[in-house]
């Protein structure tokens, strides 16, 4: 098997992690290639020896897997350089909570075994895309967590005007305004009071973000339509965020937000289920009495 690895360059004590991975990778024949920044981080600061891996600095790249590690941030990252070429990602993490990266230091060597073996599950995870109307966006447009309209730094609350497949829904008066996918459910949307989606579920929640009416709730529709949204702002401007990644818009570009013409595809270990890993991650019915 060939894996293309790509890591977090900002933890320097956690790099002993990679080098008990590349040594059961190396166990078992299996070709690596690894992120041109994530090798120069492993050489510099892990002070490992990764002479001997290629490199890649574009999506030229191709593998049979990709891991990702270190925690969902560098997951994303992940990502966004497979995009559409269906490579399946494994996160292994190094990170804190670890709803994608979920598969800990402890249980590294022997997950690694049940992928030789092929022990493995591959979910399909929805990805949204954002269009905008005048064509300019400086990022990429593709988000597995969410898309996200908020107002420019300290500026008064924005007005966002909403329509799904053509027909108006309503108009938030709020900070801002989170469409997630099942994945991005337990993230920013989350902390916002939306819904956990569940991710076999083809479903998108739209939050708002502190909205100006306490009646004003989030909604969860179905992934096969396109939301349309139009934002003012005192400022002229908004942020658009996409997975973290924030550019600033002008006031009279329209966003177009849709599912996107790909799926990411994500490694499970074959026993490993959503509800556990949600239960063990929100910690739902422990008793800290």
């Amino acid at each position: 098997m060939k894996f293309a690895i790509f890591g977090n360059s900002f933890q320097e004590h956690k790099t002993k992690y990679m080098q008990r991975l590349l040594d059961v990778l190396s166990s078992q024949g299996a070709e690596v290639i690894i992120k041109n920044d994530f090798h120069e981080f492993l050489k510099r600061a892990g002070k490992l020896d990764v002479n001997q891996y290629d490199t890649f600095s574009d999506n030229s790249f191709d593998a049979d897997m990709a891991l990702s590690v270190g925690g969902d941030g560098t997951f994303l990252n992940t990502a966004q350089w497979v995009g559409d070429k269906n490579i399946p990602i494994l996160g292994i993490n190094t990170g804190r909570l670890g709803f994608l990266a979920d598969i800990s230091p402890e249980n590294l060597e022997m997950t690694m075994r049940n992928i030789f073996r092929g022990e493995y599950t591959i979910e399909n995870r929805s990805v949204l895309q954002v269009v905008l109307s005048d064509g300019v966006m400086k990022g990429s447009p593709f988000g597995l967590n969410e898309v996200t309209v908020l107002k420019h730094d300290s500026s008064s609350m924005i007005t966002i005007r909403s329509s799904i497949n053509g027909e108006f829904l309503t108009n938030y008066q709020a900070d801002g305004l989170i469409i997630a996918t099942p994945t991005g459910s337990t993230a920013y949307s989350l902390s916002v009071g939306g819904p956990i989606l569940s991710p076999y579920s083809h479903t998108f929640c739209v939050s708002p973000v502190a909205p100006h009416s306490l009646n004003v709730r989030p909604i969860v529709i179905t992934d096969d339509q396109t939301i349309r949204l139009e934002v003012e702002s005192r400022s002229h401007n908004f942020l658009l965020s996409v997975d973290g990644r924030s550019e600033s818009i002008h006031q009279g570009v329209t966003l177009c937000v849709r599912r996107a013409p790909y799926d990411v595809k994500v490694v499970k270990r074959s026993q490993q289920m959503f509800f556990e890993t949600l239960r063990n991650k929100m910690m739902w019915g422990a008793d800290n009495r």
